[in-house]
């Protein structure tokens, strides 16, 4: 794997970058989406007052009420901090872009609008970046400073790892934070050669960490990986594991059972992901995230 060395200068500049577009989208269409579908642990309690007509009879407290010999209820109030976190895969194959930006860096983007998002509602966000290994783990904090780190150590965090190992990263997230969150797995579920083993692998521990916390899966991936241009022999290498294969891209036959082995692929991941008790957002680098968002927390608010 090859290291590439980048400036401090030019650090800043793409996270200033990041900042300042997804700032723009949190601002304009995200927070109060946000806030209604992620709610809080529970409720706190805050006082007690007298009864007024129209109160819902079940929060009186009757010991109060007992002693004074006026009704009395108790008031509550929504203990709104969440802890978010990114769970985000960083392998090789997140280095792929036919479009404008790669995988990890539309995987940077939505981890920004889900952090400054819950940077708005004072939540908490912590980070783990996987590969087939544990590489990197930011402990959940607020303030804009600490954002800023989590989207810097998406962007240009340097893996040791090449290849994908989902569950023991859902695995590490169970054993960390005991408290209930809402978890992003953010990956490209890019598996070539072993994509049947590795959905049995990962189906047991995405229905244990969804049963822990609010678990949610985007998918991201590029058109390219689904549908093969017709330019002659093309060397296709493997971006995890370095082998390389040559393919006739002209044969019709072959583009067309390529595309088809890869939207099957894309079916039994939903099904797999979905059977969990777990969302799945999927997301394309030549497509614009922000609808893919604002939809599912439209549909997820009904669902509340």
């Amino acid at each position: 794997m090859t290291t590439t060395i980048v400036s401090t200068k030019d650090m800043l500049k793409k996270v200033r970058q990041i900042e300042i577009r997804t700032n723009r989208l949190v601002d304009a269409t995200l927070t109060g989406q946000y806030h209604s579908v992620f709610k809080g642990r529970g409720m706190n309690f805050e006082e007690v007052r007298e009864y007024i007509p129209g109160d819902e009879v079940r929060t009186i407290d009757w010991n109060v009420t007992a002693r004074t010999g006026k009704p009395f209820v108790k008031k509550f109030t929504e203990e709104r901090e969440l802890t978010i976190f990114l769970i985000i895969d960083v392998s090789a194959s997140g280095h792929f872009g036919s479009k404008s930006a790669t995988k990890r860096e539309i995987a940077a983007e939505i981890g920004s609008v889900l952090a400054f998002s819950a940077v708005r509602n004072s939540d908490k966000v912590g980070l783990l970046l996987f590969t087939d290994q544990i590489e990197h783990f930011v402990p959940p904090a607020k303030g804009r400073s600490h954002i800023l780190r989590v989207i810097r150590d998406i962007l240009f965090f340097e893996p040791k790892g090449v290849g994908t190992d989902l569950p023991a990263a859902l695995h590490y997230l169970n054993e960390v934070q005991r408290r209930r969150a809402v978890a992003f797995l953010i990956s490209d579920f890019c598996f070539p050669g072993r994509f049947q083993m590795e959905l049995e692998r990962l189906q047991p521990m995405l229905r244990i960490t969804a049963k822990r916390h609010d678990l949610i899966s985007i998918s991201v991936t590029d058109p390219r990986e689904e549908d093969l241009p017709p330019v002659g022999i093309l060397v296709f290498e493997d971006m995890e594991t370095g082998e390389q294969i040559e393919i006739q891209t002209n044969n019709p036959a072959f583009r067309k059972n390529f595309t088809r082995l890869i939207r099957e692929n894309k079916e039994q991941l939903r099904h797999t992901v979905r059977s969990s008790g777990v969302d799945l957002l999927e997301i394309s680098t030549d497509k614009p995230y922000l609808a893919t968002l604002m939809n599912f927390f439209a549909s997820r608010k009904k669902r509340r």
